[in-house]
């Protein structure tokens, strides 16, 4: 019996129509953000909250990755 379990990464696009790449963020990670800048901005919809992120991954040259999550949340607050 083989123990080991095959997992595969895809890309997808969120309810927005946002592309979120499989190596941006893993998507607890990605919700957990989305999640948190909710709270702190209340009057702003998740689309508009997941397209700051996509901002902000767009003036990192295309990559999430090497920030760390409060720093992703400070640049898509200040874009909100």
């Amino acid at each position: 019996e083989n123990s080991l379990q095959k997992t595969s990464t895809c890309s997808s696009v969120n309810p927005s129509g946002v592309f979120v790449s499989p190596y941006a963020l893993n998507l607890s990670s990605f919700t957990k953000l989305i999640k948190r800048l909710q709270e702190k901005h209340p009057g702003f919809s998740r689309n508009e909250i997941a397209e700051a992120v996509q901002e902000v991954r767009k003036r990192n040259k295309g990559v999430l990755s090497g920030l760390a999550i409060s720093a992703i949340e400070e640049k898509a607050s200040a874009i909100l």
